[in-house]
Order: structure tokens, then C-alpha cells, then sequence
């Protein structure tokens, strides 16, 4: 008798399915390597995202109440608050993106509408916080001009990671997360220089009450 008649059937694949590529053990995605460096630089950004924001870098410490100051109209002069510098509503924005940056790489895979809302959302609350925190601690003046600055930071830095996921497709998140990090060793070097340096910064930092009383020097002069 024939051996291929008595061999049992072998099961073949089913019609309509398409058999799935197995996946090496070990291995994840991309995106899914990546993650626990990109969540270690968000939190490196934030220690140092708080650290410019209340204490300029310096020595954290709490101030007195004539810092105590709150400025509801945004970017124009008030009674007793002067305009908004450019450069430093400049500067507010401009330190905000990186935080747009890493919830748009963070974010799970959604319709761009709930996440760019959940980002915004965080963006503006984080700032809001900052604010608050600067009143309660006397460090610096309460401004709504940073909160929006800040807002508007966040959102370039989700259209910043729109445009090259464009170009880049799935390479985007490592060729990112790659980016943060040299930007990350950078600002750490920064950093070490201007706290080595005799040099301190003399203005406000963004996100500070870069405005000015009316009637007397400036808010954040020295003394």
C-alpha cells in the first residue's frame, strides 16, 4: 500500500487568512524599543523645564510677597505691569516645544484630533501649574501671556513631529528620540557650564512675569 495514502493530512492554511509573520522573541517594534529612553529624556526635560521656570537655574529657594504679582491681560501693559518683551514671550515658546515634541512621540496611535487635545490640554495644565507654583512660592510674577506662550510652544512641537512623521513614516520615532537625546546632553552641558560660570541671568526666565511694574524697577531685578 502506498505510504502517502496512509500519511495522514497535513493541515493546510485556511482560505481568507493571511498567515501572520512571526516576530523574533526579544524583539519589539521601533517605537516600542525606543519608549523607556524617550519616557527618560521627557523626564530629564521636565527636572530641568521647572528648575529654568521657577528658579533660573539657580539654588531653589522662596521668595517674599513682593513678588506675589498677577497679570490677567495678556501681552499688553497694564496698570501696574508693563508689555510683554518679545524675546521673552519668544523664549516661552521656544521651551515649550520640545514638551510637544515628546507627547506627540508618546502618544499612542489615535485619531490626531483626541491626541492632539489630550496634548494641548497637558501642555496648558503643566504651564497653568508653573504659574501657580511661581505665585505660591514668590519667585515670580503670575502671567496668563505665558500660559499661552507656552501653549503655542507645545503646538509647534505636535506639527513639528506631524511634518517629519510626513517624510520619515516609521523611522520617525527612532530618528527623534535620537534628536532628544544629543538636544538632552546638550542642555545638561549647558547647564553645568552657566552653574560653573560667574555669569548669572539677570532677567526673567521664561515662563517669569516678563513684565515690568510701572512704577518701580524691574519685577525679577537683582535685590
Amino acid at each position: 500500500m502506498n505510504a502517502d495514502v496512509m500519511s495522514p493530512a497535513r493541515p493546510g492554511p485556511q482560505r481568507g487568512t493571511t498567515p501572520r509573520p512571526s516576530r523574533a522573541p526579544g524583539r519589539g517594534t521601533s517605537a516600542e524599543r525606543t519608549r523607556p529612553w524617550l519616557v527618560a529624556l521627557f523626564a530629564v526635560y521636565l527636572v530641568l523645564l521647572v528648575w529654568l521656570v521657577l528658579w533660573k537655574l539657580d539654588v531653589p529657594w522662596i521668595g517674599s510677597g513682593v513678588r506675589r504679582t498677577v497679570k490677567l491681560v495678556p501681552f499688553v501693559a497694564t496698570a501696574q505691569n508693563g508689555p510683554s518683551d518679545p524675546s521673552e514671550v519668544l523664549g516661552n515658546v521656544l521651551v515649550f516645544v520640545p514638551f510637544g515634541v515628546y507627547l506627540a512621540l508618546l502618544a499612542p496611535h489615535r485619531p490626531w484630533w483626541r491626541t492632539w487635545a489630550r496634548a494641548l490640554g497637558s501642555v496648558a495644565l503643566t504651564s497653568a501649574a508653573l504659574e501657580v507654583a511661581q505665585y505660591v512660592l514668590a519667585v515670580g510674577s503670575t502671567d496668563i501671556s505665558d500660559v499661552l506662550a507656552n501653549t503655542a510652544g507645545g503646538v509647534a512641537g505636535l506639527v513639528l513631529v506631524a511634518l517629519v512623521r510626513l517624510v520619515l513614516r516609521r523611522r520617525t520615532t527612532a530618528v527623534l528620540t535620537g534628536l532628544c537625546a544629543v538636544g538632552t546632553v546638550v542642555a545638561l552641558l549647558a547647564t553645568a557650564a552657566f552653574l560653573t560660570s560667574p555669569v548669572r541671568y539677570g532677567g526673567p526666565p521664561p515662563g517669569d512675569g516678563h513684565h515690568r511694574q510701572l512704577d518701580g524697577p524691574p519685577l525679577d531685578a537683582p535685590g
